[in-house]
């Protein structure tokens, strides 16, 4: 294995350390587990709380500022965060109108993010949570009961958190969020996989003339494995099977052209320009476009497609003023 790491053991801590010292006047470290905040502090408003397994980068803490989240909290990589450190974010960044934590559909995340909002509650602190789960590749996988959350889960944090900056409650911001997550669908493949740090050697192998289609954002394999597609036969396989899910016909649409990792800018422009002429065909307008890492898996060479309808609120709430590391729009 190569990579550009110290100690195993040390990866999440030094990466979370590095983004805090990368913007020390928008950014904390707590002093408890890899938690990053927003800071100052907000006051007043829904504060935002997410996070996951480390690998993912820039999510989750690159969303961490001004209109997005106000915490992210970093499990080890592709493992949920603990109960108790997800509990010490939400206590860090906790305000009189309550926190919204947005959750993949994973089910370590899913599980350890309902009890620490039960902690939280128990401190009488008002807090929710929604489940984003917008992966249209499988039902059900090895790591969720029904779809998984992906890259679809940055537009969740971008709206969800604009509505909090309104000064909205955190009723009227959990239902914003929700109703983003009814409109965004994903789907990935892989040309290659990942190596997790502390495990040293691939997910799964493929060929030189294989890849897997379906892929989700921890190093799994997809739902088919088949011979190698180009550029547009791949994103033709993603995009038929997300407006197959939804109906995008003569709406607008955000479209996220993700990479997982490794794949280099060039190809993933290539793949734009047939989503775009590809999705013109089909009746959809697109209203923005954003290409490049959002949500990765660590080295892993593919991408992924996301689709987010939208609707006049959504729109203004996606072009409102966000300032964070990882979100230039």
């Amino acid at each position: 294995m190569k990579k550009l790491i110290n100690k195993v053991d040390d990866v999440e801590r030094e990466m979370i350390e590095g983004l805090a010292k990368a913007a020390p006047k928008k950014l904390r470290k707590l002093d408890e587990g890899n938690i990053i905040v927003r800071t100052p502090k907000k006051e007043g408003k829904v504060a935002l709380v997410s996070g996951g397994g480390s690998g993912h980068e820039p999510a989750h803490g690159g969303y961490v500022g001004s209109g997005m989240l106000d915490c992210a909290v970093a499990g080890s990589v592709f493992t949920s965060p603990t109960p108790d450190q997800i509990y010490e974010g939400i206590k860090a960044v906790a305000t009189d109108a309550g926190v919204l934590a947005i959750v993949k559909n994973y089910t370590g995340d899913v599980l350890n993010f309902e009890m620490a909002i039960d902690m939280a509650k128990d401190e009488s602190v008002n807090a929710d949570y929604v489940i984003v789960n917008d992966d249209v590749a499988v039902k059900d996988s090895l790591y969720t009961t029904g779809r998984r959350g992906v890259a679809g889960t940055i537009f969740v944090h971008k709206i969800a958190g604009a509505r909090a900056e309104e000064g909205a409650s955190l009723a009227e911001v959990k239902a914003c969020a929700e109703s983003v997550i009814k409109n965004v669908r994903s789907m990935g493949m892989a040309i290659a996989p990942c190596t997790v740090p502390a495990a040293g050697k691939h997910g799964f192998t493929l060929a030189e003339d294989e890849v897997e289609i379906g892929i989700g954002i921890h190093g799994e394999p997809g739902t088919s494995r088949e011979k190698m597609l180009s550029a547009n036969e791949a994103a033709k396989r993603l995009l038929d099977t997300i407006l197959a899910d939804l109906d995008y016909s003569g709406k607008e649409v955000v479209v996220l052209v993700n990479g997982m990792g490794a794949t280099p800018l060039m190809e993933l422009y290539i793949i734009n320009s047939f989503v775009q002429d590809y999705l013109k065909e089909k009746g959809v307008k697109v209203y923005d476009t954003m290409v490049g890492n959002y949500m990765t898996a660590i080295e892993m060479a593919g991408f992924s497609l996301t689709l987010l309808r939208l609707d006049e609120d959504m729109k203004r709430l996606y072009d409102a003023k966000a300032d964070t590391l990882a979100w230039k729009k």
